[in-house]
């Protein structure tokens, strides 16, 4: 009898602790899944990174927002990083929203590097966010622990696709959240993601309506206001190049971000109302003196997004190289 029950706990405590680890590795992803097939998966990436990165000091905000792009659209699924295959087909890249998207390719020099060692088992996918990842960690930021086995997408999706998940420049709070409620953040996290802000810049275009319009710009500190519209004059040819940093440590990846939200320094929309709306106030205020507290949430963050509507398993494929499909 006390067997049976023993075999009846056991039972029960495997059951609970099988429920735990599903959630904990986002149904399909795990925290060792190369361990057996490609151990050597995380150290490639960074030493590729690093590497890559040495010439150009704008590298991890660039691949921050690659990552962001991709896992918008349908999950990160590295079809942000397909070419068109005859040089007609109108792709994620051509979205508007795209532009100014870069280091596509140093995603697709990494998986080669990868392809070395361990031919056809890495995704594009888990590459991405692997170098997102350690692009944080390379700027100052935290050191991201992510759950691994994401498959690349086999059908990559159209311009019309990126265009409508993909937010406006002029997203708001509102918004905002509902974005990333979607990707089951909290408003902490919500608040957290948007601190990826505190790396790279904002081009020009992005800006222009915000600092010209008749309602726009009023939540913008005047000096600062001025220095915005030197360098983004409404009358411009090189407004698709032309960007301001989007805070005075542009390459570290800090707490600046909020300090400048609550100084009226916020360049976008978002930025601004994150100081000024009665839901993300505190949370603003909060991580503007915890530096350690932006990092725990941004670390959650990350994980979350970098998790949802991906493919797993049987579905999707494993490209050999992530600009075109095997």
């Amino acid at each position: 009898m006390l067997g049976k029950r023993m075999d009846l706990r056991t039972v029960v405590v495997l059951s609970i602790l099988a429920i735990f680890r599903l959630k904990v590795e986002g149904g399909g992803l795990s925290y060792d899944y190369y361990e057996q097939s490609c151990p050597q998966v995380e150290n490639i990436v960074r030493a590729g990174l690093q590497s890559l990165s040495l010439s150009d000091p704008t590298t991890p905000a660039s691949l921050l927002r690659l990552m962001f792009h991709d896992c918008q659209v349908q999950g990160c699924d590295a079809s942000i990083l397909v070419d068109s295959y005859d040089g007609r087909s109108a792709l994620e890249m051509s979205s508007s929203k795209n532009l100014g998207i870069r280091k596509r390719e140093t995603i697709s020099l990494i998986k080669s590097m990868v392809e070395v060692v361990c031919p056809q088992v890495v995704s594009c996918a888990d590459i991405l966010i692997l170098a997102a990842r350690d692009a944080v960690a390379m700027s100052g930021g935290p050191r991201i622990n992510v759950p691994l086995g994401r498959r690349d997408s086999s059908t990559p999706p159209s311009n019309k696709l990126a265009d409508a998940l993909l937010p406006p420049a002029d997203i708001g709070v509102d918004g905002t959240l509902r974005l990333f409620f979607k990707k089951g953040m909290t408003i902490e996290e919500s608040v957290a993601i948007m601190g990826a802000h505190t790396i790279g810049v904002t081009h020009c275009f992005n800006l222009l309506d915000r600092l010209y319009s008749s309602e726009g710009g009023a939540d913008i500190e005047p000096g600062f206001a001025i220095l915005l519209k030197l360098s983004c004059p409404l009358v411009s040819f090189t407004s698709n190049t032309s960007f301001v940093p989007n805070d005075p440590t542009t390459f570290i990846f800090d707490n600046q971000y909020y300090i400048n939200a609550l100084g009226g320094h916020g360049i976008l929309r978002v930025d601004a109302e994150l100081q000024s709306d009665l839901r993300t106030t505190p949370v603003v205020k909060r991580f503007a003196v915890d530096q350690d507290a932006f990092f725990r949430a941004f670390s959650s963050a990350f994980v979350k997004l970098s998790s949802s509507g991906v493919l797993t398993g049987k579905q999707g494929m494993i490209r050999r190289r992530c600009s075109v499909m095997n």
